[in-house]
């Protein structure tokens, strides 16, 4: 057995000897994987979400495979992948299809490197999405959200207005977590009721019209902000430093309002519910794309299946109505 295992050892070295005399090389996945997400990051302009993505579907595919060197990827590898992702990890439909999208610029990226000479992803056969209606919380709720944020015992006024101003953006405006986080001072223009996301989720800037109530939110948490002396250049900041609010920070926040309010809520919910209130408010399709910073309105129209309120308003419209 001893004897196998050495030979198999010394046919290993040789064939990689053989291939280094050929010319070819051996490219480490890691260093391969550094070298894509500076190309993505630099050349096509990619978000640091989708290069934090990049990097996890990439680690984990080459740890399962049990792969270091790109020359080991096969189909075979590829699909087995993908089948012990579907039936042992449990994946949704939409996380195998994260995943294979991943998989698949990177091979991409690869072939085009000459590093390798097909797409073993490319052909890979896809679940079918759920159709499912997006999460939302009814007016009630997202006001008595806001009531628990406002009247929850903080240690400093100071987090009042500010985790209030949070909560009403993330409902007033529909704003992503991380559009919300990187929002700076001058992105907030009160007087002309409008916030500017600049370089929201696929690079896209976009201006977002403010209520007034959420203006008046805005404004109280922006006095407290200057009482505080607060310069840094980040709108919503945080109490014990002058630096801006961080993910953690919200994180935190979250766990804090949810357990307070008592039913669990995500942001993303938070989102869906601006949405959907503002369809059943009579908001158009299509303005409505433009304020979520979506790149197809079809992503929006999912909204006009998600309140039976907006719907039951158009079956009035039926001309043999009153008869």
């Amino acid at each position: 057995m001893k004897d196998e295992v050495s030979s198999s050892i010394l046919d290993n070295g040789s064939n990689r000897r053989r291939n280094l005399e050929r010319g070819r090389f051996f490219m480490d996945i890691q260093i391969l994987t550094r070298k894509f997400c500076d190309h993505s990051t630099f050349i096509r302009g990619y978000s640091k979400d989708t290069i934090k993505r990049y990097k996890q579907v990439i680690k984990s595919f080459s740890e399962d495979s049990q792969i270091s060197e790109i020359e080991e990827v096969t189909d075979d590898k590829v699909r087995d992948y993908f089948y012990k992702g579907r039936t042992i990890k449990k994946w949704s439909a939409n996380s195998f299809i994260t995943y294979h999208k991943s998989l698949v610029v990177f091979f991409r990226w690869c072939v085009q490197e000459k590093l390798m000479a097909v797409n073993p992803a490319e052909d890979l056969e896809l679940p079918k999405l759920e159709k499912r209606l997006p999460p939302k919380l009814s007016k009630q709720e997202v006001m008595r959200i806001l009531e628990v944020v406002y009247n929850y015992p903080y240690r400093h006024q100071f987090l009042r207005y500010r985790n209030y101003a949070i909560f009403s953006t993330f409902i007033l405006a529909g704003l992503r977590k991380s559009e919300l986080l990187r929002l700076k001072l001058t992105d907030v223009d009160l007087e002309n009721l409008s916030i500017y996301v600049k370089q929201g989720k696929g690079n896209k800037d976009r201006i977002v019209p403010i209520c007034y109530k959420l203006a008046d939110a805005l404004k109280k948490y922006l006095i407290e902000r200057n009482r505080l002396k607060k310069t840094c250049p980040e709108f919503f900041v945080s109490l014990n430093h002058n630096m801006g609010f961080t993910d953690n920070g919200l994180k935190h926040l979250m766990v804090e309002v949810v357990n307070a309010y008592g039913k669990h809520f995500s942001v993303h919910k938070l989102r869906h519910t601006f949405a959907t209130l503002m369809i059943e408010g009579g908001c158009d399709i299509y303005s409505l794309s433009k304020m979520m910073g979506h790149s197809d309105i079809k992503t929006t129209t999912i909204y006009l299946a998600a309140t039976a309120e907006h719907l039951r308003s158009q079956i009035s419209k039926h001309p043999l109505n009153d008869l």
